[in-house]
């Protein structure tokens, strides 16, 4: 008897233990740059998206690129997109360096099946009057994947995996502008 209420104490003791550090965790303060009072960039309300150099074979990379990066500013509401550079107090600049693709799978035809594109970009933000950077990242690299059927499709295909590589790119690099890494 007395063994049972010895280990009922200790099954409470280890349960309030376990409840203390999950209340502990839970209101450490953490929470994620970018959002709330603070800002990284307390100067900047309005930001205008360069045109994107596209240092590729890929026509129009360019304009998917910057068409993405501009939706993730209006979506995430921090800054108010600018019509120009010079309303704007900050400027982005993108310079796709390269794009890749290669077979990630095959058909029992030794064909290919899926492809895995990878972009290579450089990303800076710079201060709209003194061309100060703010923030920038080199070899900034994302992937992505379509499946390779007939020529038709696998174009659509494609197509439809830059443009989400495209989204998937700006909203990475939203975050780490936002978080200053």
């Amino acid at each position: 008897m007395e063994n049972r209420i010895r280990d009922r104490r200790r099954a409470t003791l280890r349960w309030a233990c376990a409840g203390v550090f999950v209340l502990l965790l839970a209101g450490c303060g953490y929470n994620f740059a970018g959002r709330g009072g603070e800002s990284v960039f307390p100067t900047v309300k309005t930001l205008y998206v360069e045109s994107f150099i596209n240092k590729t074979s890929e026509a129009n990379l360019d304009n998917i690129f910057r068409t993405a990066f501009n939706s993730e500013i209006v979506q995430n509401g921090r800054f108010k997109l600018a019509g120009s550079m010079e309303e704007a107090d900050a400027v982005l600049r993108g310079t796709i360096q390269a794009l890749v693709a290669a077979p990630i799978a095959y058909k029992p035809s030794n064909l290919a099946a899926e492809d895995r594109i990878t972009v290579v970009m450089d990303l800076s933000l710079e201060d709209g009057k003194s061309a100060k950077p703010l923030w920038s990242s080199y070899g900034f690299t994302m992937t992505g994947d379509y499946a390779i059927t007939s020529v038709g499709v696998t174009e659509v295909s494609r197509r439809n995996a830059l443009v989400k590589l495209g989204s998937d790119s700006a909203e990475k690099a939203y975050r780490l502008m936002m978080s200053d890494f």
